[in-house]
């Protein structure tokens, strides 16, 4: 048993034919690859937001307080593969949530739906709003700095500071984003 669960692979693909199963063999069989698709929305989701919260809550905190000589254990090693984890959970769970919003007919009319007072779909169009704002801060300001400040791209030692600043800025404002964006994408009553 030690060496399956040593192998987070298998672990994985287990847990993926076991949702398949359940999803298929056990849950409502009316719309399968709704609920596929759902329960990939969510996966993702939970992936994307538990490392945004473990780079919040544990990582940046921690990082001062931990001895010189171990920091590259995190700046070259932890660090980077947490970040490829984080910034392609962030791609799926936008992909996936615009296949579920399209599947039911709601591409892109939820997100117009979110400007209007009196629309039933304004909750969820506000949450998918929120969410394309937090991913394109993930693409396009938090993961170029990162490449910087951690010493993944060339820059000069002033350069990679400025960017770490600005990465944990952008890090800090999806943590204070995200928690209206769960709000609205768990509290959504499809209408």
């Amino acid at each position: 048993m030690a060496k399956f669960f040593g192998n987070i692979h298998l672990v994985l693909l287990v847990g993926l034919l076991l949702a398949i199963a359940v999803i298929y063999g056990v849950g409502p069989n009316a719309d399968a690859l709704q609920a596929a698709l759902r329960w990939l929305h969510l996966f993702f989701g939970i992936t994307w937001i538990g490392l945004l919260y473990y780079f919040n809550f544990v990582q940046i905190p921690t990082m001062p307080s931990i001895p010189a000589e171990l920091k590259p254990g995190v700046s070259k090693h932890i660090a980077p593969a947490a970040l490829f984890y984080f910034r392609w959970a962030a791609l799926f769970t936008v992909l996936t949530g615009a296949a579920v919003a399209l599947t039911t007919g709601g591409w892109p009319g939820y997100l117009v739906a979110a400007l209007k007072l009196d629309s039933a779909y304004r909750l969820i169009g506000i949450g998918m709003w929120l969410a394309l704002i937090m991913a394109a801060n993930v693409w396009f300001v938090i993961w170029p700095n990162q490449k910087k400040a951690l010493g993944l791209v060339p820059a000069e030692d002033a350069a990679k500071a400025r960017a770490a600043t600005v990465a944990m800025m952008a890090s800090r404002t999806n943590t204070l984003l995200s928690l209206a964006m769960l709000y609205c994408m768990v509290n959504f009553n499809g209408g």
